[in-house]
């Protein structure tokens, strides 16, 4: 065999062995394809058929973006034809509140929604509650608390004790004030309450706007005070008490949604992350030291800004 024949040979066998490689890396990314279509039409879990959508808002309130997203998504959901938000939250921040509120109202113009309350839905629960076309209670749920809340700490006498002192360079009289390292001065008190005031003025707002309720009779039931269900109807803060089935009984006959239906949870997908950083790691700490009970409190310290929130001593 002469060296061109060798040289031919060894050239085929080379071509041969390269298309097989090739073949063998398109197989190979057919086949991670397939497993990914598999995988997003096994792990997806939006309801391909016609149903009413539960919407689950509990805990604390701080305008979480997935479930903003989650709204919307909803709102663009065809076999979505109608919602129901189940509330349990004593509250939040005042601007995730409003953000909430937004995209339910967003929502509610566009399909019916109807608002139940569980345990708790205080202050920026009951914001939430407002946005939906109707308000069913239990009987002894807590709602209410209708005002804006805004703390800050003050440990100067801690730091004298162990003979601390802060020194502050700053721009302005009131950059940073109130100051955890020295009692507020009455200028940054009165700068503080007019930012609590206009805060008020916007919740009152919009219950005398949603309830169709006078400004005086709305500046009377937003003392700060909460209410039972029982209580919450007889003031015309929501509109009969019961639980879910009521609400759904309301969708189908006043707004004329197919009976029989079914209800899907509808929840914004979870990360890898959420089970062990944040709020949900000192959540999952009480609960292995058996200290649940004080969930809200611990998560409400982390908040920041004005807050719409009920949380009484425990």
């Amino acid at each position: 065999m002469t060296a061109s024949n060798i040289d031919h040979v060894i050239n085929h066998l080379s071509l041969k062995k390269s298309r097989r490689r090739w073949r063998l890396f398109g197989i190979g990314c057919l086949a991670l394809l397939g497993l990914a279509i598999v995988a997003a039409v096994y792990f997806d879990k939006t309801p391909r058929e016609a149903h009413i959508a539960r919407l689950h808002v509990d805990g604390l309130i701080t305008g979480e973006q997935k479930q903003l997203d989650l709204i919307r998504a909803l709102k663009k959901d065809e076999n979505v034809k109608g919602l129901i938000i189940r509330i349990n939250s004593p509250g939040g921040t005042t601007a995730g509140s409003e953000a909430l509120y937004e995209e339910l109202r967003a929502i509610a113009k566009e399909k019916p929604t109807v608002a139940v309350m569980d345990t708790v839905a205080a202050s920026g629960g009951y914001i939430t509650a407002i946005a939906a076309d109707h308000i069913i209670a239990r009987g002894n749920s807590i709602t209410g608390s209708i005002g804006v809340i805004f703390t800050y700490p003050e440990i100067s006498g801690l730091l004298g004790t162990l003979g601390v002192k802060m020194e502050e360079l700053k721009s302005g009289e009131l950059k940073a004030e109130p100051s955890p390292y020295r009692p507020a001065s009455e200028k940054a008190k009165q700068v503080s309450m007019a930012m609590v005031e206009d805060g008020f003025i916007w919740f009152k707002g919009l219950v005398a706007e949603r309830r169709k309720l006078s400004v005086e009779r709305t500046a009377i039931l937003a003392d700060g005070r909460v209410y039972t269900g029982r209580q919450a109807l007889k003031e015309g803060l929501i509109d009969a008490l019961g639980g879910e089935d009521e609400a759904v009984k309301w969708l189908e006959t006043e707004k004329k949604i197919t009976k029989d239906l079914p209800i899907f949870d509808r929840k914004p997908p979870k990360e890898a992350t959420d089970s062990f950083f944040g709020v949900s790691a000192t959540t999952t700490l009480l609960r292995l030291l058996g200290f649940s009970q004080f969930e809200t409190a611990a998560q409400s310290a982390q908040l920041n800004g004005l807050l719409v929130l009920w949380h009484p001593q425990l």
